[in-house]
């Protein structure tokens, strides 16, 4: 990470702060046995250990897609709507990077998880994490990334922003990182030689106020956590604007282990796909901003891989 300016160090401590959220206990599903929502210790999924599931409880990892706050708010449904038809509790744990997440389901400390897609194609390579489902949001199965800067900026292209600043999401992020860091190769350029500062916010609606609020010239972000954020605060249009678009890539999906009990898995599946046929499910989905969740196509990822190898971005 590159970092220089008043500016930038203000974005990083508001980024700190916003990652300091403590465990919570809460009841899921009718049940009063505790279940936390924390944040792991794990810092990479380099030397993980080998799959040891613990089979006396169910936790699901949620990827640090949205900031902690944000993504408790948004799975606390999902995960009693999971613990009532599992007939156990289910504990969420919040990571604070996708390579966590990865490490999480590597070891078996959790049992499923939600990744970023770009984190499922280096799992996949990495142990064969496998897709068990994946969100179908207005009808479709893909996302895009989008380049995001000040309404008020005059930058229209990426070449705009050479010699600025840029926040980057996540290091594993597809539409955070690789795609723009495939865009900067493409044009024979690096992160480092191409912008003045970068930083990596570890969320996208992080990097989307960091753009609004003017500490960063531009970012590269999820296009569904953007036009969510608009959907739900509009004014966030009149701050931040979209100058850049990429293709559509597979959207990330839930993921578990190649070694997960067939019975689990296979419980876990039609709970997932059923969530739509079900008056509860409904509610849950359309909390989430989510139609369905549909049967994953792996192929879907291929073009992300494709990014990987031409970028070597691991």
């Amino acid at each position: 990470m590159r970092v220089s300016g008043l500016a930038l160090w203000a974005a990083i401590l508001a980024v700190a702060a916003g990652a300091m959220l403590l465990a919570t206990r809460y009841d899921v599903g009718g049940w009063s046995a505790d279940a936390d929502i924390s944040l792991s210790n794990l810092s990479s999924n380099d030397g993980a250990p080998l799959y040891r599931p613990d089979t006396s409880r169910m936790r699901f990892a949620i990827a640090a897609v949205l900031s902690p706050r944000a993504t408790l708010e948004n799975y606390q449904a999902l995960a009693s709507y999971l613990s009532t038809r599992l007939g156990r509790p289910i504990e969420i744990v919040q990571s604070k990077s996708y390579a966590e997440t990865n490490a999480l389901l590597r070891s078996g400390d959790v049992s499923l998880a939600l990744v970023c897609s770009g984190a499922f194609v280096i799992g996949r390579r990495d142990f064969g994490m496998q897709p068990l489902v994946v969100p179908v949001v207005k009808g479709q199965t893909t996302y895009n990334s989008y380049l995001v800067v000040p309404s008020t900026s005059p930058v229209r292209t990426w070449e705009d922003l050479r010699h600025k600043t840029f926040a980057f999401t996540d290091p594993l992020s597809n539409s955070g990182r690789l795609v723009p860091v495939f865009v900067l190769s493409e044009m024979g350029e690096t992160p480092e030689r191409f912008f003045r500062d970068f930083i990596f916010t570890y969320s996208h609606d992080k990097s989307v106020q960091a753009v609004a609020d003017g500490l960063v010239d531009g970012a590269a972000i999820d296009s569904l956590v953007y036009d969510s954020m608009v959907r739900q605060d509009p004014s966030m249009a009149s701050r931040v604007k979209v100058v850049w678009k990429s293709p559509a890539y597979g959207i990330n999906p839930v993921v578990v282990h190649p070694n997960i009990s067939p019975d689990l898995r296979s419980s876990l599946e039609a709970i997932f796909l059923g969530m739509s046929a079900d008056t509860e499910g409904r509610g849950v989905l359309a909390r989430l901003g989510i139609d369905s969740f549909t049967a994953p196509d792996a192929r879907a990822y291929d073009s992300i891989e494709t990014m990987l190898r031409a970028t070597a971005a691991r």
